[in-house]
């Protein structure tokens, strides 16, 4: 079961969040370090630990934190921006693989989350699987561009698209 993190902790986290300078990160990173050795487990201080590593462009340091917040039981939404920045971060490190399949388990698990399809996409390119990238991108826009324009081809680009990632997926 999911951890229950106090309300008070979580607007802490905002507040710090917010007052960010993503310019000089250290003195977040040095404030939530603070937060994190009074709260070392909570999967929320964990996850905001990363992410403000992963601000910093220290991508090896904010897996881990990424890895400690998943396995500490984060959820809901804080769970989909953890899957999609951990994700990110792992494509950052040449980790095609593992962050295919972060990016994949988070859309499985918030499957109308455009932020983890586009993610997705970029981490198939980056992986050298383009004509899956721009299937998942043409896919997106077919499903979320309300353009009458778009939608007089929206056959024609989902059949497109499917063109796509089945070239994807005999590679």
């Amino acid at each position: 079961m999911p951890a229950t993190t106090d309300p008070a902790l979580l607007e802490r986290l905002r507040n710090l969040f917010d007052a960010r300078d993503r310019a000089d990160m250290a003195p977040t990173i040095a404030a939530l370090l603070d937060v994190l050795a009074q709260h070392p487990t909570d999967p929320h201080v964990l996850y905001e630990v990363g992410g403000a590593y992963d601000t910093a462009g220290e991508e090896e340091t904010a897996a881990g934190y990424y890895e400690r917040a998943l396995a500490a039981g984060l959820d809901g939404d804080a769970l989909r921006r953890c899957l999609v920045q951990y994700g990110s971060t792992l494509r950052n490190l040449g980790r095609f693989d593992e962050s295919l399949a972060a990016l994949q388990r988070g859309r499985q698990l918030f499957p109308e989350s455009d932020s983890l399809r586009v993610w997705h996409a970029l981490s198939l390119h980056a992986a050298g699987r383009s004509d899956g990238a721009v299937a998942e991108l043409m896919e997106l826009a077919a499903d979320r561009i309300p353009s009458p324009d778009l939608q007089r081809y929206e056959i024609a680009v989902r059949g497109n698209a499917e063109y796509l990632r089945s070239l994807d997926a005999s590679r």
